[in-house]
């Protein structure tokens, strides 16, 4: 397996490395830290020259920085590639060395909190071809250093299926307690529905509960996986209605806008995404 993260020398690609490797330990896989810089300008002069050598060599230093911080017991390679287009020039990277998540790290810093998205990371988070994990804000300082359970937003739009089954595919390989969640916003149901809020609670579980049984039957025996239904108002207040622990990791799937093979957060996941401090993993859409 193996992991890309995006660095930049702030506080943001400081906490990529460190989600890099908590899942590279977690999942038993190589890491590779990626500087994009921009190319050198044709026919630039000497002074351009001098310029691009120092970014190059500034990169250099960078990656070998964060390298070194990293424990002996992961793989580690650094790269410097070159691109106009930051997120462009890191989703070619990881179409080059075949990379499984490409992980990333938020605007801003400081203490640990709720994810806030630079250009960079939002330009990413809608057009990845492979799944995107997302560190929260002071994950270098207060993150865990291996998953401890991964919590995986369940429905039943086109695209879930294969969400499910990375879910599943990451928990066998991890050795990871699976918690699947229905999530029921009451403001959210589109009132020509007409439905009662008893009755969309019952159908949430019964869904959670069919998520469970498919699980079990793809996991084996005595896996630790449950089920649970996340209610509140909003999005936002279901989803701080769960429990949540250090270690803990997020799966949720692309809109049904995304094109096939295509990551493109839509508006739930957004709404996820905003509401938790712990890392997430933004998975694309399948081809069916």
């Amino acid at each position: 397996m193996k992991l890309l993260v995006a660095y930049i020398a702030t506080s943001g690609g400081e906490d990529a490395v460190a989600l890099g490797a908590c899942l590279a330990r977690t999942f038993d896989a190589e890491l590779e830290i990626c500087i994009v810089i921009p190319p050198e300008p044709a026919g630039a002069d000497d002074a351009v020259e001098r310029l691009s050598d120092a970014l190059d060599s500034a990169a250099r230093r960078w990656l070998d920085e964060a390298a070194a911080r990293l424990p002996d017991d992961i793989e580690t390679t650094t790269t410097i590639a070159e691109h106009a287009n930051p997120a462009e020039g890191l989703i070619i990277e990881a179409r080059r060395t075949d990379s499984d998540i490409l992980v990333i790290g938020g605007a801003g810093g400081g203490i640990r909190g709720r994810h806030t998205l630079g250009t960079v990371v939002n330009d990413i988070l809608h057009s990845s071809p492979i799944p995107v994990a997302l560190a929260p804000p002071g994950y270098a300082h207060l993150g865990a250093d291996e998953v401890r359970e991964i919590t995986v937003t369940i429905g039943d739009r086109p695209g879930a299926p294969l969400l499910f089954e990375t879910a599943i595919r990451s928990g066998i390989r991890a050795h990871r307690p699976i918690r699947l969640v229905s999530i029921l916003a009451i403001d959210d149901m589109q009132p020509w529905r007409n439905v009662p809020e008893d009755t969309a609670v019952e159908s949430a579980r019964a869904h959670a509960q069919r998520a469970l049984d498919e699980a079990r039957t793809q996991l084996p025996e005595d896996f630790p996986v449950t089920s649970t239904v996340a209610q509140g108002s909003t999005i936002e207040e279901a989803v701080e209605s769960l429990e949540w622990h250090d270690g803990d990791l997020v799966m949720v799937g692309s809109s049904r806008l995304a094109a096939p093979n295509t990551l493109f957060l839509g508006t739930t996941a957004a709404k996820i995404l905003r509401a938790v401090s712990v890392p997430i993993i933004v998975v694309p859409k399948s081809t069916h």
